[in-house]
């Protein structure tokens, strides 16, 4: 009778638990999460960079051409001098570049025409060692905070926008518990 009873008991506490909804969400399986997706949706900046037969003045465009030439050097354009005029009497000088992207630069570019590129110009990776915060408003329902640090590639010099002062963002991601899933991220 004793055993008996210990075994229903045993059954009883087995039936229970696995008829329990796992809903419980931690900050390591949220930062899990948000880093499995992030490899599905990555998250950068980006640059938009002039190619085909570019004019640089030797004055104005000076820092330009340095931009484009420092590329050069890393092996992601090449640039070829198609002509050189020297003003009368002037110290400026125009030269014509024909700039073309190499192999090298295929992971970075985005969007291409004939006369410019979008380019990748940073990326944000999840930062390992600030702490993720989790909101959890209800048993189905949380907000995941994360910090994400910026990766700036070569393309970086030529950002527009410098953006913000810090080398970090701050997102907010909204995740849901689903039945037949679990817990997956719904956005942002």
């Amino acid at each position: 009778m004793k055993n008996t009873l210990l075994t229903l008991t045993a059954l009883v506490l087995f039936i229970a638990s696995g008829c329990k909804n796992n809903t419980a969400l931690d900050e390591g399986a949220a930062e899990e999460l948000v880093a499995t997706y992030l490899k599905s949706n990555p998250q950068y900046e980006t640059a938009k960079i002039d190619v085909g037969e570019i004019k640089f003045k030797s004055r104005n465009d000076k820092a330009q051409l340095e931009k484009y030439k420092g590329l050069e050097e890393k092996g992601l354009i090449e640039m070829t001098l198609q002509d050189q005029k020297k003003k009368f009497l002037s110290k400026d000088s125009t030269y014509f570049y024909m700039v073309s992207l190499t192999d090298k630069s295929k992971p970075y570019i985005l969007k291409q025409d004939e006369r410019h590129v979008t380019v990748k110009a940073v990326n944000y990776e999840l930062d390992e060692e600030k702490p993720v915060s989790l909101l959890q408003s209800d048993s189905r329902i949380a907000k995941v905070t994360v910090s994400l640090k910026k990766v700036k590639n070569d393309f970086a010099v030529f950002l527009k926008n410098k953006g913000t002062a810090s080398n970090f963002i701050t997102k907010t991601y909204k995740v849901k518990f689903k039945k037949e899933t679990g817990w997956i991220l719904v956005g942002e």
